[in-house]
């Protein structure tokens, strides 16, 4: 049986300088899940003075194989160069096949910080990564899509849909990480019940946020997996690493 422990975490842009790169060297993960991941293809030394990147981070914790995709992006050095912001794979596991999924909303390089952020973020991109392995394991994360009430809305339930169709083709060995921004109570997560088991849910988590940003209690980041993945060892790391809580599992299969 293969034996492979994976990661998955918010990684609120890079803002942990240093953090972020120590935790990933302490712990020998195989995969690690990113949402708000960033870099920056015509300036990414620069803008690792600022942040942590999906480069830094893949140099640190020693990953061979990468796969991105971009939400959104924003303009920095008057302009000159585009931050890109979005969900990415970083693996020591030879990555067999991968496709970007585009969820809801249009990609846009021209996002903007600053009183009109929230009605940016109403009208931005959400995607989804899925990745397949040697192994035969296929991987999904994705940021979902924000609503101020972590139960969701309408919205929520057809993004979510989308999401569990595009996993629907794979028979076994599934995995699915993120940020997903709803509890697992939320009529969205619905769509998963029967086929896909919420290790967030089935060990009682009851947050998942560090209080940085929001002082409440929401479980909003998840780990599922298919009922042939046998897991264990899974953790809500404690450790201040990002504005949300790292989850990790160990799975057979």
């Amino acid at each position: 049986m293969s034996k492979v422990k994976i990661l998955q975490l918010n990684v609120w842009t890079g803002r942990m300088k240093g953090a972020l790169p120590r935790f990933l060297r302490e712990n020998d993960f195989d995969i690690v899940c990113m949402q708000e991941a960033i870099w920056s293809e015509q300036e990414p030394v620069h803008l690792a003075h600022f942040a942590e990147t999906v480069d830094t981070l893949k140099t640190a914790g020693g990953f061979e194989y990468d796969l991105r995709q971009s939400n959104w992006g924003t303009r920095f050095l008057d302009g000159t160069a585009i931050m890109e912001q979005g969900n990415a794979i970083l693996s020591r596991l030879p990555i067999v096949s991968s496709e970007n999924i585009w969820i809801h909303g249009e990609y846009s390089n021209e996002m903007k910080y600053g009183e009109n952020w929230r009605s940016q973020v109403e009208g931005q991109g959400y995607g989804a990564i899925k990745a397949k392995f040697e192994n035969g394991l296929t991987l999904l994360t994705h940021h979902g899509y924000w609503q101020p009430e972590p139960i969701g809305n309408e919205v929520t339930i057809e993004c979510m849909k989308k999401v569990a169709d595009a996993l629907r083709g794979e028979k076994e060995k599934i995995v699915m990480c993120g940020d997903l921004n709803i509890v697992s109570e939320s009529p969205a997560m619905r769509v998963f019940d029967g086929w896909l088991e919420d290790l967030t849910r089935t060990n009682k988590v009851t947050n998942t946020l560090q209080y940085l940003k929001l002082n409440i209690d929401v479980p909003c980041d998840h780990i599922l997996v298919s009922r042939d993945v046998k897991w264990s060892n899974f953790q809500v790391h404690e450790v201040m690493i990002s504005d949300h809580k790292a989850l990790s599992v160990e799975i057979e299969f």
